[in-house]
């Protein structure tokens, strides 16, 4: 056992501030008025919609953990192939990752109809009451993430005996957990709001041209109740995984790399906690900086977010100096500067994806004046710009994996086993810096779906233009931050990515010792595994670009990709026909609606979303864990690696594309909608509602997912490593 030192407590220490503050933000929008009482009883039918969905998901899910549980509990107890603590692990990140997406939907289905009665007053109380809300699920994802990691390092530390390699992957496995619960959130949220957002525009805007969130459009409850279940509960999900990923896979590098000098190797294992764990109250500054005037245009909106994001990504960045000054931690300076690599990746990667995404900026203004000739003109250029988006972010992640690599390892270029060890502990702890001030830059992205909600709710309400024009500023501020965090969420899981890599090597040659084989290292001679160097076991399992199977692997990963893009995205096109057909089929048989005389059966639309998502997430969902087990036994330890590499490499440009994509075409119909081009209405409005109608799944279902997808692979890999040792 370790002697855990003392400036570790900061860690749990740091999560119980974090969740304190989300309460207290939570407590202050509840004593908000949440307005008339038509905006009360829209708000009560979206809560009840939302949290019904939510527990039948957790139900499905559920059932597919108690398998895996199983399946673990076989291999650790039965086989003896796994460390007989993984399916417990399991079991509690995906418990921590549901819950995390729970609380932040909860807030959200109550601040929206508070932040419609906010802007009646001013922009900035909206403003205010949406960014706070978002603050919630921000510092509730990051607070349980520091709570789940510092519980299993200190059970750990006190009953697994195997050394902190053993508990560092041992840790890696509740990151599973996390991804296993965050994929099923992000892909059902995601059909259910895509199916419920396409029905309501095609039907609605398009054929009755009819506003959007207009009372009389069926599917307007459903699609409310899907921006909370994708954009609120599946992004907690997804973003509690990419944050426990990272200080994850840092910690179990920093076992790795300094495994020979074990006064360090316990300060290269906390480091990453430690960096998370002040990133938390530099978060909670940042997020009181955040407030605006009356009358502000989409810049200052911007600017105002901007200032909370980038002071804290500031002072973090100076306290990491101090962070790892004081640890001692050999070569503390060039580490420092890894960091910095990795914020100024994810600055770079927001700033690129805002200037692809915004309507203040020319790509997307160029997609809203394609409306003019009509909606495919605006696809070809949507399409382009989304293609044309992906050079920023893929050069920008390059540079910054080479710079933290050479920070890290002194600017040592050689192969060597050190500088390599090291070299990709600089990689794990960029990526740590990335996601270190989480509980600001997740507000950002969360306050979203709230604002839109707000519009929706000001739509139905009937609370005059000048309230809509507000909530409208908030709505198209939203699909902006919306964009960029998803850019910094798959930025930041493609360097968490890399350094699951290394974690799969250490824990295949765990499953080899544990196994009693041996290893033949460059010298030609056979060792335990436990000794060999990554260049020893990449030579023995001939982990190069001539070994057909790293290079079949390498192909099934980019595949992978596509195909479950292509199956999220159907399942999209299948639920929007159904809810398509029931609403014209509502416009067709209820008398009354148009003129506002009937009242809609907005619950038959939220029960074909709901049994929509339910049945479509379950098959995408179990390939992500399926194909790393098949290629693991089939291909082996090259093919797996291979499978891994072409997955990173194709889901990030594929995702980067999808979300910016679909960003700009949201945004070019918002431009349109503020009179541009003609205005709402018009010619060039329909065409960008198409758009839009085809961006949706690209932003909000399968883009998004892949970010999960890159890094689930990486660790149901390491799970399986046994299993590819036994058969593979």
């Amino acid at each position: 056992m370790n002697n855990i030192p003392v400036f570790f407590w900061l860690v749990p220490i740091a999560s119980v501030v974090a969740l304190s503050m989300a309460w207290l933000f939570f407590r202050q929008m509840i004593k908000a008025d949440e307005g008339s009482p038509r905006m009360r009883e829209i708000a009560g039918h979206v809560r009840r919609g939302a949290m019904a969905y939510l527990w039948q998901q957790y139900k499905v899910v559920l059932i597919v953990f108690v398998v895996l549980a199983l399946v673990f509990a076989f291999m650790a107890y039965g086989l003896h192939a796994q460390n007989s603590w993984v399916p417990f692990a399991f079991l509690t990140g995906g418990f921590f990752s549901g819950l995390a997406g729970f609380f932040g939907m909860k807030t959200a289905t109550y601040a929206s109809a508070r932040t419609a009665n906010a802007a009646r007053k001013s922009l900035d109380g909206g403003l205010r009451i949406a960014f706070r809300s978002g603050a919630v699920m921000g510092l509730t994802v990051v607070g349980l993430g520091l709570l789940d990691i510092a519980l299993w390092f200190l059970i750990l530390n006190r009953f697994d005996h195997g050394g902190l390699i053993s508990i560092t992957t041992t840790m890696l496995t509740f990151g599973m957990g996390a991804s296993t619960q965050a994929l099923f959130a992000r892909v059902g949220g995601g059909i259910y709001t895509k199916a419920a957002d396409v029905g309501a525009d095609i039907v609605g805007k398009v054929e009755a041209d009819i506003p959007e969130d207009d009372p009389r459009n069926p599917a307007t409850i459903a699609d409310n109740v899907g921006d909370n279940v994708g954009d609120v509960a599946g992004m907690g999900a997804d973003l509690y995984e990419s944050y426990c990923g990272s200080i994850l896979s840092t910690a179990a590098l920093g076992a790795t790399a300094f495994a020979m000098v074990p006064e360090m190797q316990l300060k290269a294992v906390i480091a990453p906690m430690l960096i998370a764990a002040v990133g938390v109250f530099l978060s909670i500054f940042g997020i009181y900086l955040v407030r605006t005037k009356e009358g502000a245009t989409m810049k200052d909106l911007l600017h105002s977010l901007s200032l909370g994001t980038n002071i804290a990504a500031l002072l973090i960045a100076a306290a990491t100096f101090g962070i790892l000054y004081l640890l001692q931690i050999e070569n503390w300076l060039g580490l420092s500067f890894s960091v910095i690599t990795g914020l100024a990746a994810g600055v770079i990667i927001g700033q690129a994806t805002e200037y692809y995404t915004s309507h203040s900026y020319k790509p997307t203004q160029k997609i809203s004046e394609a409306g003019l000739t009509g909606s495919a003109t605006v696809i070809i250029k949507g399409i382009g710009t989304g293609m044309i988006s992906t050079c920023i972010p893929v050069v920008t992640i390059g540079v910054a994996i080479m710079l933290s690599y050479l920070c890290a390892n002194g600017f040592n270029s050689t192969m060597s086993a050190e500088a390599l060890s090291q070299g990709l502990y600089g990689i794990g702890i960029a990526a740590v810096g990335m996601l270190s001030t989480l509980g600001i830059t997740l507000a950002t992205d969360a306050y979203g779906p709230i604002a839109d909600n707000a519009g929706g709710n000001a739509e139905m309400s009937e609370l005059g233009e000048e309230v809509r024009h507000r909530t409208d500023a908030l709505d198209a501020l939203g699909n902006t931050t919306a964009a960029t965090g998803k850019g910094f969420a798959i930025g930041s899981a493609a360097l968490t990515a890399l350094a699951l890599l290394a974690s799969y090597i250490e824990e295949v040659k765990i499953a080899m010792e544990r196994a009693g084989m041996t290893l033949t290292n460059l010298k030609g001679e056979a060792i335990n595994a436990a000794q060999a160097t990554i260049p020893d076991f990449m030579n023995y399992f001939q982990v190069n670009l001539m070994n057909p199977r790293v290079l079949v692997g390498a192909f099934i990963g980019a595949m992978a990709a596509f195909l479950f893009c292509g199956l999220t995205m159907e399942a999209v096109g299948r639920a929007a026909q159904k809810m398509v057909e029931e609403v014209r089929r509502q416009f067709r048989e209820i008398a009354g609606i148009l003129e506002g005389k009937a009242t809609p059966d907005y619950g038959r639309c939220v029960e074909i979303s709901t049994r929509a998502a339910q049945h479509e997430m379950i098959f995408p969902s179990l390939l992500a864990i399926a194909i790393p087990i098949v290629v693991g036994m089939i291909l082996g330890v090259a093919g797996v690696l291979g499978l891994l590499v072409g997955g990173l490499a194709g889901g990030f440009t594929l995702a980067v594309f999808m979300a910016n994509a679909g960003g700009a075409w949201d945004n070019a119909k918002k431009m349109v909608e503020e009179g541009n081009f003609g205005g709402k209405g018009s010619f060039a409005h329909k065409a960008t509602i198409v758009g839009d109608t085809v961006g949706d799944p690209f932003k909000d279902t399968s883009g998004p997912s892949l970010n999960i997808l890159i890094k689930l692979m990486s660790m149901v890999s390491i799970v399986m490593a046994g299993l590819t040792i036994a058969f593979g």
